[in-house]
């Protein structure tokens, strides 16, 4: 490949390095230059451009990022079209990621033109979510490069374990003075934690905190149980305590106990009639990510979990505190600044298919749609709250008038979704790192939601995309990093993010949060089923 300054009676065929404009023609970078192109340019008066040539060794990017792709497709991981040298690789299913990092890094030294990057291996990952791409440098790649770069993808780099949805047995310990509050709170995080998989609990005892007791609730369990989850009233100190000992007791085998990961190293693994038994830590009991998902993760995608494993998981163990540890190992540092997510709730909307009603008005619950979600959105974690306001600003406002948010008028709601998008950004305080977006016809959709895509953007640095998705599908809110505004700066018409979300490099990162993520209340008949009415 020859590149650099090019005569334009040699540029014929060559592809453009950067984007070039004359008159009322724009040259894009990577534009192909055609006869007509180059007589334009020298009418023009340019006599020289910035181009790659491409010698008949060569393979053109797009062409060379298809071919390096192709290797690492399978029955779980889909590519999507090359552009500019890139393709993305995304999960066709929910599961957990193993890379085989020996291969990636001996594709990635044939040559620095010809790239691999992937999430780390043991990823959860959800339907829809990037795990890898491929990108080609300059315009093209050498044949030998990448002949060389395809044979060393002839060994498995990428594979997806798919989860299976297990039936599970859960058991909490009790002790005088256990709140019941809080192993009802534990039965529900568990579910969430399960319905990433599509597992659920399908029993749960609560037997007294002691070895005989324990071990009867683990026989009674066990039949119709894929997997048993025990969280114990007292924290495992040691190998022979009450949960290990009812484990031995009920007739299983303990295989380790404690793990190199923080928060979760009290966790218990052992088990009994070849199923999987786990003692949670306390950990286990907040929703934030700990050790516990490492390995739940692995049995539900069917990846065995053996002693060695867990002892092999010190190296990035870690992990970010937990806000309710009694005793956090760390004060925060004054000098590090928490991510900033501002809420933009959309009001905008027409509503035809309502009627002559404005949806948004009609009363749930005591109060309005619109005001129900924008008190949730103030509840949530967020940096602020913006409303936007377009049929029918006046009456909304009138609605929230009294609440501590922000307003921004579009005009131009009448265009679409767009519209309402591209007003509320340009609204932004100075320093807002994300956006989530809410529909304001979402009424499920609870403060806790909210509170753990944010926790997944933090924990992510603010370089993804969170989703909320429902039984894998996508849904609504969405949290967009700033570095999305400008591509939704182009968006037309009645389009939403979806497009800028699927075809962005940036991670996706879904977060299943119910049946609340697909609730949209968009006909008479919708409202009226999720108990709406107009006074």
């Amino acid at each position: 490949m020859k590149f650099g300054p090019l005569p334009l009676d040699e540029a014929e065929g060559a592809v453009l390095a950067h984007t070039l404009t004359v008159g009322d023609r724009r040259f894009r970078k990577a534009h192909r230059l055609d006869a007509d192109d180059i007589v334009r340019l020298r009418d023009a008066g340019v006599e020289t451009v910035i181009a790659a040539l491409l010698e008949e060794a060569d393979i053109p990017e797009d062409d060379a990022a298809r071919m390096l792709a192709e290797p690492l497709v399978s029955a779980a991981i889909e590519a999507r079209a090359p552009s500019t040298g890139r393709v993305n690789l995304h999960a066709s299913m929910a599961g957990v990621l193993r890379v085989e990092r020996t291969v990636v890094d001996r594709m990635n030294a044939v040559d620095p033109a010809l790239t691999l990057a992937t999430l780390p291996d043991y990823s959860n990952v959800q339907i829809g979510q990037m795990v890898a791409t491929v990108k080609i440098i300059p315009f093209a790649s050498s044949r030998r490069a990448l002949e060389t770069a395809l044979e060393t993808l002839k060994t498995t780099a990428l594979q997806l374990f798919p989860f299976r949805a297990l039936q599970v047995g859960l058991i909490q310990t009790d002790l005088p003075g256990t709140k019941g509050s809080v192993l009802d709170k534990t039965s529900a995080v568990t579910a969430e934690r399960l319905a990433r998989s599509k597992s659920r609990i399908i029993r749960e005892l609560r037997p007294a905190h002691d070895e005989l007791a324990l071990a009867e609730a683990i026989d009674s369990i066990r039949g119709a149980s894929d997997l048993i989850i025990i969280f114990g009233a007292s924290a495992v100190c040691d190998e022979n305590d009450v949960l290990p000992a009812a484990i031995r007791q009920a007739g299983g085998t303990v295989e380790r106990v404690g793990m190199p990961v923080d928060p979760g190293n009290l966790l218990v693994l052992g088990s009994l009639d070849g199923k999987v038994v786990l003692g949670a830590p306390g950990c286990a009991r907040s929703p934030k990510l700990n050790g516990f998902d490492w390995v739940l993760d692995r049995i539900t995608a069917d990846i065995p979990v053996q002693a060695a494993d867990i002892a092999a998981m010190g190296v990035g163990g870690l992990l970010s505190e937990i806000a309710s540890r009694p005793h956090p190992r760390e004060k925060a540092s004054s000098r590090g600044r928490a991510l900033k997510v501002h809420g933009l709730l959309l009001a905008a909307g027409q509503s035809r298919r309502m009627g002559p009603s404005n949806k948004l008005l009609a009363r749930m619950k005591g109060k309005s749609l619109v005001r129900g979600c924008a008190e949730m959105l103030q509840q949530a974690a967020l940096s602020g709250v913006s409303v936007v306001l377009g049929h029918e600003a006046s009456m909304i406002r009138e609605e929230l008038g009294d609440l501590p948010i922000n307003f921004c008028e579009n005009r131009l709601y009448a265009t679409g979704l767009a519209s309402s998008l591209k007003a509320g950004l340009r609204y932004m305080p100075e320093g807002t790192d994300a956006v989530l977006v809410m529909l304001a016809d979402m009424p499920r959709i609870a403060a806790t939601h909210v509170d753990r895509m944010i926790d997944a953007f933090r924990d992510a640095g603010g370089t993804a995309i969170i989703r909320a998705t429902h039984a894998g599908k996508r849904g609504n809110p969405v949290i967009l990093p700033r570095a999305l505004f400008p591509e939704i700066e182009k968006l037309e018409g009645d389009t939403g993010a979806r497009h800028i979300v699927e075809s962005a490099a940036l991670p996706v990162i879904d977060v299943e949060i119910g049946s609340a993520a697909h609730l949209d209340l968009d006909t008479p008949e919708a409202l009226k089923a999720a108990g709406g009415t107009f006074e």
